[in-house]
């Protein structure tokens, strides 16, 4: 036998062709994604609760901007991040009483641009604005203090600043947390709806009875 024909055959590898492999990747390109399940749209009830709960938290701006930082950091303290025993507790409501009493005494003062451009701030009385802190005792340089004296529509936002304070309180986890540790079906639900429902009937009352008041914690309009 001749070492030619005991010779090993190469093997020759088939190379995919160019349409072959154009082919195979635009496959792979246009492979069908899978359908993502539609995420289920609220409902209506859903809607109305989400913009009621937001038109709540919107109710904080009425308040005094000092209160209700001071609730906000000192909440947590006074309740022990909501974990209150005996001694806290009393503690906790001396301090929502006093920040609910000056949301009411902030309603009550009002602020006034002399003729130097300084903004002074006021209490109202039934005459007229006792100032704080104007040097000059005459008064002169200032404008008519008597307009500025306390009217019915200054008991009202005092009235419904306070029930706005009591809804955000009662919104404020570390305060439930304190004086309802474990409410009751009952209690729950209450504590559920009266916020909603305080926010609703103030909201729509603060713009039957608007105010023209700038007092202390009150942001001062360009044209005061």
């Amino acid at each position: 036998m001749s070492e030619t024909s005991l010779r090993p055959r190469a093997v020759v590898s088939k190379q995919p062709s160019q349409s072959e492999a154009s082919t195979t990747s635009s496959t792979k390109v246009h492979e069908p994604e899978t359908p993502k399940s539609p995420s289920r749209p609220p409902t209506l009830s859903q809607r109305a609760i989400s913009q009621t709960l937001t038109s709540t938290a919107n109710l904080a701006n009425l308040l005094p901007t000092g209160t209700l930082l001071a609730f906000q950091l000192l909440m947590p303290i006074f309740t022990n991040n909501g974990s209150c025993d005996s001694a806290t507790r009393p503690m906790t409501f001396v301090l929502l009483f006093l920040l609910a009493f000056s949301c009411s005494l902030a309603s009550f003062t009002d602020s006034v641009k002399s003729s130097d451009g300084q903004v002074y701030y006021g209490f109202a009385t039934f005459k007229g604005m006792l100032l704080f802190d104007y040097p000059d005792p005459s008064g002169s340089g200032l404008p008519d203090l008597s307009k500025y004296r306390i009217k019915f529509i200054d008991g009202v936002h005092a009235v419904l600043s306070v029930l706005v304070f009591g809804a955000v309180a009662l919104r404020d986890k570390n305060v439930l947390n304190c004086f309802y540790p474990t409410p009751k079906h009952e209690t729950q639900e209450v504590l559920n709806i009266a916020p909603v429902g305080i926010g609703l009937i103030c909201s729509l009352l603060f713009l039957v009875f608007p105010t023209r008041r700038h007092g202390i914690g009150y942001p001062v309009t360009p044209g005061k």
